[in-house]
């Protein structure tokens, strides 16, 4: 069952969320998304991009940010911005829970 989006001044405490979740939306709107990103151990998110910038702020454990010239990783408490348009990829070094933030580009 997927998590419903957190409504506006409500509040989701997600270092506490079950071990088994899945990746979920934690809200969208016209001007941006924040995903509740669940990376296992071993996983590879292809590389892709998007049109706008993003955030990511890793809760717990470790990923690699694969780019085209380098690997940046990430471990608790780590968090980047990309510019848009950056080709990138995710590779979970252990189980990672991470929150991406994507912001929409208007016009």
């Amino acid at each position: 069952m997927a998590l419903a989006h957190v409504e506006p001044g409500a509040s989701r405490n997600l270092l506490h969320e079950p071990q088994t979740a899945k990746s979920t939306a934690l809200v969208k709107t016209d001007a941006f998304e924040a995903i509740n990103l669940v990376v296992p151990q071993g996983r590879i998110i292809a590389p892709h991009d998007v049109e706008g910038p993003i955030t990511l702020y890793c809760i717990k454990g470790r990923v690699a940010l694969v780019l085209e010239e380098k690997e940046v990783e990430m471990q608790t408490g780590d968090w980047l911005h990309l510019e848009g348009g950056i080709t990138h990829g995710l590779r979970g070094v252990e189980e990672a829970r991470l929150i991406l933030t994507i912001i929409y580009v208007q016009g």
